[in-house]
């Protein structure tokens, strides 16, 4: 296997792993979030958590059909139960990825995986409006 496939595949497993982080976050906190925030927060935690799920699903997919193994392990969780900290916890998971995916498209147009790399950047999108998402969030001076 080239080794520029070898590092893309590796830093997809990467981002698998964080997906798969993000979907057990945003699950942990939909179920964990109490007080008045818990009446909005809940349904946004479990909108996302569809969202990670379609790009762990991609990325499972992808590396499979450039010849890796999809990691079956999720990254670390952080668990607090006050709402300013959970929406900072799960605003630097976001950046962390927004960073990531920038890496990779970059490693997939060198490894002239053009359709990864169209993906890469349709995701990298969605991951900034989640960002954006959380900023705007965390701005509530009631947190």
């Amino acid at each position: 296997m080239d080794q520029k496939l070898s590092r893309l595949i590796d830093g997809l497993n990467e981002d698998l792993a964080h997906e798969y982080a993000a979907i057990i976050s945003y699950n942990h906190y939909a179920a964990t979030v109490s007080g008045l925030s818990r009446q909005f927060l809940k349904p946004f935690f479990l909108s996302e958590v569809q969202e990670e799920t379609g790009h762990a699903t991609f990325l499972a997919d992808k590396i499979v059909s450039l010849g890796g193994v999809p990691t079956t392990t999720p990254k670390p969780v952080k668990h607090t139960e006050q709402v300013k900290e959970i929406l900072a916890n799960l605003l630097e998971a976001e950046k962390d990825t927004i960073k990531r995916y920038a890496d990779r498209i970059e490693q997939a147009e060198q490894a002239q995986e053009f359709a990864l790399k169209l993906k890469l950047e349709e995701m990298l999108a969605e991951e900034t409006v989640h960002m954006e998402e959380l900023e705007r969030l965390l701005q509530d001076p009631r947190l």
